[in-house]
């Protein structure tokens, strides 16, 4: 971890910049590791560890502004650092524009690192050993012996991590926040009668050692991949879509991105110029809950410092806010807001407590989308065509598996197509957006 001594390294480096030439500066010290180890068909194949440990600078100086990083944490070496970060700051083109954020804008409240119960003391315990007995936990291939498939590989990853970052500016703000995350991950590789290959994966993380199932990973990989058997063509046209709470938050990304201050100034959003203005369906509405205490994305500060909080971003429809860091809200003349949303939560939407198979059910028939394989969104028009995978249903029952399938559209008109919102976002997962239903989309077959 961050110990005291190298926080006070940094307040020094704060003190020496300033009294070298900088106006102003900002310092970002980081800590963390990754441990793991991975097993193929049931034996240990893989051991992993990684660490970085360093220090970056964002030095104001002259109206230019420049940031430069480092992994040499003893004093000396730094001062020489900072003497040729600041010298080559002052070689870059002015802009006016770069500054501090307002003191009475930065969180005062992450002081230890701890206030939002994230970090898992047993971390500290851990162990290789330890680490292999949960992976080997996690292996059914000894146990597998299907009918219609027959298992060719089964990968199982067990991983432990932390990571500590301090940051500290020259107008007084400190902040700390530190977590730890233990992850599993499992992907079964099958073949069926007719010689074609599937896989499917699963995996889950947790800042809390007992947060993840260790057991029942494998089964879901193992699962996904058996569902894939037998699919069948689809013919084109428009139906009804269900996107399964795994993979929706790559129809909400175009619209966070689109609220994004440097989209909209490089003119590159579809979204500019909506604040105020109901764009979405009305009862849709998309929270950042960055300050609720154990969960996964929350934070105090975003890496400005500037303290987050629990906002509307869309409500009932209406566009409330833009992500404005301060240099933005300078070069646009705007109120600065957080640099970026920390945990986006898509509320329930239509009747509360639905899950993937209600809204099946409630969407009669149409195409299941389990997967999205490749594509892109205009971030300018909003237009957008993803290729897609999963299930046609009827009558709220899966019936067949599809391939090879695109959707087309527009991303605002996609939306004015919501129909409900599941209730079912994985807690693992910082984008909390549950299973997603639609009328009216176009798949090409």
């Amino acid at each position: 971890m961050i110990t005291e001594k190298e926080i006070n390294i940094a307040r020094h480096c704060i003190s020496y910049a300033l009294a070298n030439g900088a106006d102003a500066v900002r310092v970002s010290l980081n800590d963390s590791t990754m441990d793991g180890c991975t097993l193929l068909n049931g034996v240990l194949d893989k051991v992993t560890h990684a660490a970085d440990r360093s220090i970056y600078f964002y030095i104001f100086a002259d109206n230019r502004y420049g940031t430069f990083s480092t992994n040499r944490l003893e004093t000396e070496d730094l001062e020489k650092f900072i003497i040729q970060s600041i010298t080559m700051v002052r070689m870059l083109g002015e802009d006016k524009y770069r500054s501090l954020p307002s003191p009475e804008r930065t969180a005062k409240d992450a002081r230890t690192g701890r206030e939002l119960g994230m970090y898992d003391c047993r971390y500290e315990d851990s162990s290789s050993d330890t680490r292999l007995e949960r992976a080997k936990e996690m292996s059914i291939f000894s146990q597998i012996a299907g009918k219609e498939y027959t298992l060719i590989s089964e990968e199982c990853e067990y991983s432990e991590s932390y990571d500590d970052n301090f940051v500290a500016d020259s107008q007084g703000f400190e902040g700390r926040h530190t977590e730890t995350c233990y992850s599993v991950f499992a992907e079964m590789t099958i073949q069926d009668k007719e010689g074609s290959k599937h896989s499917g994966f699963w995996w889950e993380s947790s800042f809390n050692k007992d947060g993840i199932e260790l057991k029942g990973c494998a089964q879901r990989a193992l699962d996904r991949a058996v569902r894939q058997i037998g699919p069948k063509k689809r013919r084109g046209g428009h139906y009804k879509m269900v996107v399964d709470t795994s993979v929706a938050t790559k129809l909400i990304a175009p619209v966070i991105t689109a609220l994004n201050a440097a989209s909209i100034q490089q003119k590159m959003s579809f979204l500019d110029g909506t604040i105020g203005q109901q764009i979405f369906p009305q009862g849709m509405t998309l929270m950042d809950m960055a300050r609720t205490p154990g969960k996964n994305g929350s934070r105090l500060y975003d890496t400005e410092g500037v303290a987050t909080k629990d906002a509307p971003i869309i409500e009932n429809g209406v566009v409330k806010q833009y992500f404005v860091n301060t240099y933005m809200a300078a070069k646009m003349g705007i109120e600065p807001t957080v640099e970026d949303i920390s945990r986006p939560c898509l509320l329930p939407f239509g009747e509360k407590e639905l899950y993937l198979k209600d809204l099946l059910e409630l969407s009669g028939s149409g195409i299941l989308v389990t997967g999205f394989n490749g594509g892109n969104c205009n971030p300018v028009t909003g237009d957008f065509s993803f290729g897609i995978e999963g299930f046609a249903f009827s009558r709220g029952k899966i019936t067949h598996p599809v391939h090879e399938m695109l959707i087309t559209g527009n991303i605002l008109e996609l939306w004015n197509n919501l129909t409900a919102v599941g209730s079912d976002a994985r807690p693992c997962v910082r984008w909390q957006v549950g299973s997603l239903a639609f009328k009216n989309v176009s798949f090409s077959a």
